[in-house]
């Protein structure tokens, strides 16, 4: 079993966020975390939960790191006994806010690995992307984790931003591999809806995505992910494993039905187990498997597909057929496929 921790709390809201974060109401943390607390004990009752069975935690957000470690104590003093020996837990962080003593304090918990949203190295790029922290903030924030006695670090970066060039990502990525980090999340700029960019009218760069990923000399187990290693908590999603999901705008699956807590902070913090449930279908459940599947190293079940449709794109080179199963060699065309598929 997966879980997923929404920590919804920012400093500023960058300019591409769409995800559920709020820059107001830090007066509520220790609520929010009692809440969140609460909602975990009721899932874990739930579905059966003992010990030993969670392998993967994820902090995410929002901006974990604008949350003192301290506050997380009593979260993980509960989950101690349900986490299996060789848990991943990640925290997701900011370089403005992760401070050296932040990292030591996240590590004591039990933290394994640490995520930071760097996005770029070019202080003229973040300031459009609307980050708080400088290109030195982030070169200090990973060495730091290196210092604290982290062994994974992951660097998060994002491309297709207008103003990209390939001077300027090659200088990014380059940045990124002399910092003792062993992955990095190289995101493709999406606009999304009731976004500043959004609102403001700015459009995605051209695709630079076959580019950047050949600048990066770690394995493609995923369209975004490149490690030495493979993060279990990306796997088990891409695998469709199950996931409890917590917190204010989090999303939990259990075999064939999604659970959604409420976004809204104050309702969130007031009743924590109020959720609505969304039941898939067989061919959803399907469909979701052979799109996940092909967009990472996970690969599909042979008989999820048609035979004969799959064949032509084994001929074609599309697709591999290894063990009954199909993998796909070209993440960045997985949708095309999977829609061929379907």
């Amino acid at each position: 079993m997966l879980l997923y921790m929404h920590i919804p709390f920012c400093d500023s809201k960058c300019h591409y966020c769409s995800f559920n974060s709020f820059t107001k109401h830090h007066n509520l943390k220790r609520d929010y975390m009692q809440a969140l607390l609460r909602q975990l004990e009721y899932e874990l009752e739930r579905f059966h939960i003992t010990e030993y069975q969670i392998t993967s935690v994820f902090v995410g957000g929002g901006t974990p790191s604008c949350v003192e470690a301290e506050v997380y104590e009593p979260i993980f003093a509960y989950l101690a006994p349900l986490l299996s020996k060789d848990c991943e837990i990640t925290f997701e962080a900011n370089p403005n806010s992760a401070s050296f003593a932040w990292l030591q304090g996240i590590k004591s918990l039990g933290a394994t690995r640490v995520s930071f949203g760097v996005q770029s190295f070019d202080a003229n790029k973040l300031r459009f992307l609307g980050r708080a922290h400088d290109p030195k903030d982030a070169i200090q924030a990973i060495e730091n984790a290196h210092k604290a006695g982290f062994a994974h670090i992951n660097c998060d970066i994002i491309y297709n931003v207008k103003g990209d060039t390939k001077e300027l990502l090659q200088k990014d990525i380059a940045q990124a591999l002399a910092l003792p980090i062993d992955h990095i999340s190289a995101y493709a700029l999406t606009i999304e809806e009731n976004t500043p960019f959004a609102r403001g009218g700015v459009q995605s760069q051209e695709d630079f995505s076959y580019f950047v990923r050949d600048l990066i000399p770690f394995e493609q187990y995923e369209v975004s992910n490149f490690g030495r290693y493979r993060s279990r908590h990306n796997i088990g999603y891409w695998q469709l494993q199950n996931y409890i999901g917590v917190g204010a705008g989090a999303v939990g699956f259990y075999k064939d039905k999604r659970y959604y807590p409420t976004n809204d902070l104050f309702g969130y913090i007031a009743d924590p187990l109020h959720h609505s449930v969304e039941n898939l279908s067989p061919e959803e459940i399907r469909t979701e498997k052979i799109f996940l599947g092909l967009r990472s190293c996970v690969g599909i079940d042979a008989d999820l597909v048609d035979k004969h449709k799959a064949s032509l794109l084994c001929q074609e080179g599309k697709l591999i057929c290894q063990n009954g199963r199909y993998y796909n060699p070209n993440y960045f065309l997985a949708d095309e496929i999977a829609l061929f598929l379907l």
